[in-house]
């Protein structure tokens, strides 16, 4: 059937290409880094991915990496004592470690990271943080004069890992679909925020379980629901975690543009004959070129 090989075509547009060169990369700042905070030259140890490309549903041409490195919590009690911004202290320490492997790469801290840009546009954001006990994580904040904050990826990771299986691996897609959504309209909607929103909708989406296609219908309905969405709400919590996830501005609009527009695609492919060339179209004005291909 053209519509769900429509959306399959689409869903493989939208897959990382360049992940083995990701992979190296953050090898290489894991190894340098257990270097010199902890006894070992692991390349996996202390790291974990987070962010969108953490939870895979990141999309070709993103631009950044998050991950955070864990550091020993004697560094903690060091960087703690300072009297003036032990935070930044902390950074520029992380920052010269990471540039003893990429001297050549313009290496920044920023607040809370540390940002390593490359020439192909990717940059790796890395979060020197420590781990608590109940798995969340403490890190630097640098503005301000300095303070800790602190994060739980974990349990997001987990929560959009754990419903992808349950709705027969269509959160994933619809997170990603989402982001395209979200280029080609300039939406202004950070990437957790998608998945949270994705997350709460396909819990109870009539056709969670089904395949590419019903693709049609679960974008349609996306896009009802998020027209659907309070204008007064400022945050939702985050999927696992709990946690704050505040929005940019107001999505609404753009979302019920992009349902009526879905609503004329499906009026189309239904049609009888089938006017497959002008569903398409349709599909077209909601996401960018990667539909098209």
């Amino acid at each position: 059937m053209a519509l769900a090989n429509w959306f399959a075509t689409f869903c493989s547009n939208l897959q990382i290409r360049d992940g083995g060169t990701i992979a190296n990369r953050y090898a290489n700042i894991t190894r340098r880094l257990n270097t010199d905070f902890w006894t070992t030259t692991s390349d996996t140890a202390h790291s974990l991915y987070v962010g969108s490309y953490g939870r895979n549903t990141a999309i070709s041409g993103f631009s950044d990496v998050d991950m955070i490195f864990q550091l020993p919590y004697s560094e903690y009690v060091r960087y703690n004592k300072y009297v003036g911004n032990g935070q930044s202290a902390l950074l520029q320490a992380v920052k010269a470690s990471i540039e003893e492997t990429y001297a050549t790469t313009s290496i920044r801290a920023d607040g809370q990271v540390i940002l390593i840009p490359f020439n192909d546009g990717i940059t790796f954001e890395v979060v020197p943080a420590f781990e608590n006990e109940n798995g969340s994580f403490t890190f630097p904040n640098a503005n301000d004069g300095g303070s800790w904050q602190i994060t739980n990826p974990r349990p997001e990771i987990k929560a959009i890992r754990d419903r992808n299986t349950v709705t027969n691996g269509n959160l994933v897609p619809l997170c990603r679909m989402m982001r395209d959504w979200k280029n080609k309209w300039s939406v202004p909607i950070g990437g957790l925020l998608i998945d949270t929103l994705a997350y709460q909708f396909i819990d109870t989406w009539e056709h969670r379980d089904k395949s590419y296609v019903y693709y049609d219908y679960m974008c349609r309905d996306f896009f009802k629901w998020m027209a659907n969405q309070d204008e007064n709400q400022e945050w939702w919590r985050a999927p696992g975690s709990g946690q704050y996830v505040w929005g940019k501005g107001l999505l609404q609009y753009k979302a019920k543009r992009c349902y009526n527009l879905s609503l004329e695609a499906i009026e189309h492919e239904m049609a009888t004959p089938k006017r497959e060339w002008s569903a398409k179209q349709k599909w077209r004005e909601i996401f960018t070129t990667n539909f098209s291909n």
